[in-house]
Formats: structure tokens, C-alpha cells, sequence
């Protein structure tokens, strides 16, 4: 895959153009006349997980957080009634939409029960 590539005359970001008349890629320099060949045809590729491990990641201070939405489902660990949640931010090829919990009192991460996996 490409990485960023750069103008050796000015060290502006190169971006990505079409020559029609070569039916080429070229990379061109926006705020001087440079400009060179593209080495591949690939300009960006978004590689999707086929697999997600559903796992909150780090959830350090998480309850003490203000701008996340907040909700009563009770703990599974100590019972508090107060957690804060946020969706999964991974990049899969499914499209079901995972909400992790984080208990305000002992700080456990946990998925609702009561949602039913489609796997």
C-alpha cells in the first residue's frame, strides 16, 4: 500500500491525480509544478477485521468521564445501578453495533445480558 508522499522541491504533500491523456496515476505537488509517477495503482485501502474480539479495551476513569451517555443497568459485579457506555470502534465486516458498559463505582467492563450475540 502507498504511504504519504511528499514534493522533493518544496516538501509539500503530494495528492493523487489522473493524467487522462496518459491514462495514468501521477502525484502532483498542489502549490508548485512538481509531479511523478505513481508506483502503484493503490491509492488508499481500508483493510476491514473479519473477526472482532468484542473487548472493551481500556476503561481507566471511564465513570468519571462527563460527556459519555450514561445508563441504570445494574453491574454484574457490585450491583450499582449507574454505568456509562460507548459503542465498539473497531473495523469488521459485520455490521452489528456492540455497546460496552463501565460500571461508575468498581470500574467493570461488561456487555448487556439481556442483548442476544448473532453470531
Amino acid at each position: 500500500m502507498s504511504s504519504l508522499r511528499f514534493c522533493s522541491e518544496c516538501s509539500n504533500l503530494l495528492y493523487a491525480r489522473e493524467d487522462r491523456e496518459r491514462r495514468e496515476l501521477r502525484f502532483a505537488c498542489r502549490n508548485c509544478p512538481y509531479e511523478e509517477d505513481a508506483r502503484e495503482a493503490l491509492v488508499y485501502r481500508n483493510d476491514l477485521m473479519r473477526e472482532s474480539k468484542e473487548e472493551a479495551g481500556v476503561t481507566q476513569d471511564l465513570g468519571k468521564d462527563p460527556t459519555l451517555p450514561r445508563s441504570n443497568l445494574p453491574c454484574p459485579k457490585c450491583k450499582n445501578e449507574e454505568c456509562v457506555f460507548f459503542q465498539d470502534q473497531s473495523k469488521r465486516t459485520t455490521t452489528r453495533m456492540t455497546l460496552f458498559f463501565v460500571c461508575t463505582a468498581c470500574g467493570h467492563s461488561f456487555l448487556d445480558a439481556t442483548v442476544k450475540a448473532n453470531r
